[in-house]
């Protein structure tokens, strides 16, 4: 797992760089990954990836990490 910041945004060598979703079968420029918090608090908190797309038509759309591809 890469390093996250103090804002939860995951460093990843993909962000900036053109993905594949292999879920939505859609496209795009990887923008962000992030932890988001689901529940829990303190030592018990559970937390959950997610990959933030945005289309060349400016549509945004999320996924998780595991579904992309990086785009040759």
């Amino acid at each position: 797992m890469n390093v996250v910041d103090s804002m939860g945004h995951e460093r990843d060598l993909r962000v900036g760089k053109q993905v594949l979703d292999i879920a939505s079968h859609c496209q795009g420029e990887l923008t962000a990954i992030v932890h988001e918090k689901v529940s829990g608090s303190g030592g018990s908190a559970r937390y959950r990836r997610l990959a933030f797309i945005k289309a060349p038509s400016g549509v945004e759309w999320s996924t998780v990490p595991e579904n992309l591809e990086l785009v040759p």
